[in-house]
């Protein structure tokens, strides 16, 4: 991965700032049209072909699983030949089947991936995908750096799909039945909590059983104290085993001295599942998650805010980067039909528009053209804070290892936050995975 990669999602958040308003959604060109042709044409053959696809979007009625399934229908309705089967499983039964089959040799055809070092590393040196055409895509929009996640030795190996980014979900009406205004920096956020808590409410829905988000937590912390040089800070302490820099041990300690109030009780057990509905059910006021939940629609008005800053000199980056995408399998018998699907939903008309005019999520794309001016508050609060922030923070610390050193640094960050290992003993394990 490159450190171009940092600036990639703020270029994106800088040339859709004046564009927000009066943009209509149903350009395309001709050079768009020409490609739907090209991809129609050739998957059109006499015999049948089946594609499988293997997804972790298990839901296909909304979302991300929606606007997946919709472009599946409408390739199949445009190429009558083309059956597309989707097995699809949460993300860690993804990831545990990927494995077995990776390693039966029987991957199905287009895969999800997750575009970072910890999942694509071996994948890549195992020879599990297959390479794409890099020039096949240089019309496509892409982000600057957008593709660094999924380019090995000049080859990229899938396309990401979302630019990603964290932050709290909140409830505006509890806000503003307990008197409590959007936190600015980490005290604010300490006293809103406090305020949540005397009132019987969670202060923050918290999924800790799946320890990434733990994980993604301490990450923009640490944006907030490193600011530009974050991405390089998590680099160096991943491949170096170094974790020196006083923002590591500042952020986890006041992380993990600060959980029980920030956090609901028993946080450490809850699934993804479970926190999104404390949130939804309005049991929390705030809900930590990425920009991919911003179609959620409880029965109150939802609005968003990036980690406050920590160390109160207001030069802080938010956490946003480049997270699932797609790609082919090198031991696919129909890698050229599902290579034609694969840019076909890539086509900036179909996953670029769909995703963002259903207000589902935001493309590692320019969708510029996209936007309608008939945004949600909610889209306008996640759009305005990728304008107005001074950088991202990059792919998070517990990616950017291999697959060991991801489940290690996971393990120790849900560990230190619940209380089970000191802070000393969290740096000793990262030290010596």
């Amino acid at each position: 991965m490159k450190l171009k990669r940092m600036s990639a999602l703020l270029l994106c958040g800088t040339m859709l700032a004046g564009t927000l308003a009066g943009c209509s959604g149903s350009s395309s060109s001709a050079a768009t049209s020409d490609a739907t042709a090209a991809t129609a044409e050739s998957t059109s053959t006499d015999g049948a072909v089946t594609i499988k696809v293997f997804s972790n979007l298990t839901d296909r009625t909304s979302g991300q699983g929606l606007i997946e399934q919709t472009l599946f229908d409408s390739y199949m309705e445009e190429n009558p030949n083309v059956t597309i089967e989707v097995e699809a499983l949460d993300d860690e039964s993804y990831k545990t089947k990927f494995k077995a089959y990776a390693t039966g040799g029987n991957m199905p055809d287009l895969v999800n991936i997750w575009c970072s070092p910890s999942f694509l590393d071996e994948v890549v040196a195992a020879g599990t995908l297959e390479p794409l055409n890099a020039d096949d895509y240089a019309d496509y929009g892409f982000t600057e750096g957008s593709l660094d996640g999924v380019t090995y030795d000049g080859q990229i190996y899938g396309l990401p799909r979302n630019t990603d980014v964290l932050g709290f979900y909140y409830n505006k009406d509890l806000f503003e039945a307990n008197g409590v205004e959007v936190p600015t920096t980490w005290d604010e956020l300490l006293a809103a909590a406090q305020v949540f808590q005397d009132a019987g409410i969670s202060p923050i829905a918290m999924d800790g059983q799946d320890k990434w988000p733990l994980a993604h937590f301490i990450n923009c912390m640490i944006g907030t104290v490193k600011g530009a040089d974050t991405y390089a800070t998590m680099v160096n302490s991943v491949q170096n085993s170094d974790y020196s820099d006083p923002a590591w041990k500042d952020t986890v300690t006041a992380a993990s001295e600060q959980a029980s109030l920030l956090f609901q009780p028993g946080f450490e057990t809850t699934d993804y599942a479970t926190a999104m509905n404390l949130f939804m059910n309005g049991q929390s006021a705030m809900f930590f998650m990425g920009s991919w939940e911003m179609s959620m629609a409880p029965d109150f008005e939802v609005g968003y805010f990036t980690m406050p800053d920590f160390d109160g000199d207001g030069q802080g980056v938010i956490g946003a980067y480049n997270g699932g995408g797609y790609a082919i399998s090198s031991s696919s018998a129909v890698k050229e039909e599902a290579t034609a699907l694969l840019n076909y939903m890539f086509q900036p008309e179909n996953w670029s528009k769909l995703s963002w005019e259903n207000g589902v999520c935001m493309s590692a794309q320019d969708f510029s053209q996209y936007l309608t001016g008939n945004e949600t508050d909610l889209q306008n609060d996640i759009i305005n804070a990728l304008n107005t922030a001074s950088g991202i923070t990059g792919m998070t610390y517990n990616d950017l290892g291999d697959s060991a050193y991801k489940t290690l640094s996971e393990d120790s960050t849900a560990e230190v936050l619940s209380g089970m290992i000191s802070v000393d003993d969290f740096f000793t394990n990262l030290q010596n995975g």
